[in-house]
């Protein structure tokens, strides 16, 4: 439906009133401020409930609350933010080396790529073993667990067309509701993780409830504490630095797309006619707007010698598309999607939930060798939810960026995103198993998973 600037304009007012809501809500109930939870989580919460999944089923209203169009640019705004997220992640900083950049992110990909690797080689056994011979529904459902945790609700509606030609169609609905499972558990169980974390002494940064004074329970540092949010780089009238700042990130996004559009171009003249595939397009464009973002900040190294780029600026923009996300993605979950296939639906959702906490409990302290923690909870959440997850547990267990969380987690992206959690093998994994069969994909993912647990065990374990 065609949504006018009126009703865009709407949604996002609507947007910061929740934000504001939730804060209240959180600077008034303690027991929200012991678990950490960002007020932006409480506002998507409270627009769940006044939507049409719940308010409007209970209360008999179509939408709840919200009118359609509002709903209608919510369920847009994640997969639009999500580029303005990681097209911050290194500007106004300087660009490190590639050894650098190895030695910080090597033991993020290691546990991530296991991670991702272990959810194919487990949600495929399940099928061999149990969905197939019980339920009789196809082995391809062995790949939704990746497809819908690590790719999450994009990912799984871009394969539609995939399934339908695999002659799978109902890996759709299961995929999507698989991502909405994945968000919950994400947040939920990664709040209740940081705070058994925070309890048991295991994170570095967070400290305990008691330790933290009543302002910084409630979100709100003291006057002497609080520090600028970025600096004027430019003159005003000439160009104020937040314009600047957002037109930067924009050029980041357009160089990751225009990366995005020519791979598209270059498979359509390659392999892609030879073989008559159509890959490139199910690759999400927000790791190549980090590609982008990289671009940008390597140009301005180059050839700004002004310092034009605030980094406290991009961190206030970052943020505010971040919280912005996290509540249109919450307020928009569907909660019905469940399907006919509600036995291999639970169980697809409890193997990958536990495997994915498995990993985290047994795995992560042994791969990564600082801030163990930190790090591994954003991979936690991403191999849950989706990156957008994976971004906020690192911003409640490093909500001032002191540790190498929040980097490593971006860095990681460049070798982990055009593979899995939304990359090429997901948009390859059903078409691989429907042309091969189940056994020879499973020998594969398990190759691949034992190889990544054995260099974050012996090589970044060791460090």
């Amino acid at each position: 439906m065609s949504v006018s600037a009126e009703q865009a304009g709407l949604a996002l007012i609507l947007i910061g009133i929740l934000l504001l809501a939730g804060k209240l809500v959180r600077t008034r109930t303690a027991v929200l401020q012991r678990i950490f939870l960002p007020s932006s989580i409480i506002a998507g919460a409270l627009a769940l409930l006044l939507g049409p999944e719940v308010l409007g089923r209970v209360g008999g209203f179509d939408n709840g609350l919200f009118p359609e169009p509002v709903l209608e640019v919510w369920r847009k705004l994640p997969g639009l933010l999500i580029n303005v997220v990681f097209a911050s992640l290194f500007l106004g900083k300087r660009i490190p080396g590639i050894r650098h950049i190895w030695m910080v992110a090597g033991p993020q990909v290691a546990f991530g790529q296991t991670v991702a690797w272990g959810q194919y080689t487990f949600g495929i056994l399940l099928a061999l073993l149990v969905l197939t011979p019980v339920f009789g529904i196809s082995p391809m459902a062995g790949a939704l667990i990746e497809i819908g945790f690590e790719g999450g609700h994009g990912t799984a509606a871009g394969l539609a067309a995939t399934f339908d030609q695999v002659g799978f169609s109902e890996a759709t609905d299961l995929a999507l509701g698989l991502a909405t499972v994945g968000v919950v558990s994400g947040v939920m169980i990664g709040v209740v993780v940081i705070n058994w974390g925070v309890r048991t002494e295991r994170t570095e940064l967070l400290r305990q409830p008691a330790e933290l004074s009543a302002s910084e329970l409630r979100g709100i540092p003291s006057e002497s504490e609080r520090e600028p949010a970025g600096h004027q780089t430019t003159v005003s009238s000439s160009i104020d630095a937040l314009s600047l700042t957002v037109a930067l990130i924009g050029l980041a996004i357009l160089f990751g797309w225009l990366l995005l559009e020519g791979l598209i171009l270059i498979e359509a003249w390659t392999w892609g006619a030879r073989f008559d595939t159509e890959f490139m397009t199910y690759v999400p464009l927000f790791p190549l707007a980090m590609i982008g973002g990289l671009i940008v900040q390597l140009l301005f190294d180059r050839f700004d010698p002004f310092g034009l780029i605030d980094r406290g600026l991009v961190l206030r923009v970052q943020g505010w598309s971040l919280d912005f996300l996290i509540v249109a993605a919450l307020a928009t979950l569907s909660l019905t999607v469940i399907g006919e296939h509600f036995g291999p639906f639970i169980l697809l959702a409890l193997v990958g939930i536990c495997w994915n906490v498995a990993a985290f409990i047994f795995l992560a302290r042994r791969m990564i060798p600082s801030y163990w923690f930190e790090r591994g909870v954003g991979d936690l959440g991403q191999s849950l939810g989706m990156t957008a997850t994976g971004l906020l547990l690192i911003r409640i267990a490093d909500s001032e960026n002191k540790s190498p969380a929040l980097e490593a987690f971006g860095y990681k992206q460049l070798l982990f995103e055009p593979v899995v959690g939304g990359g090429l093998f997901t948009a390859l994994s059903v078409p691989l198993i429907f042309q091969f069969g189940p056994i020879p994909v499973l020998l594969l993912t398990t190759a691949l998973m034992l190889v990544w647990i054995a260099v974050g065990l012996l090589y970044f374990g060791r460090q």
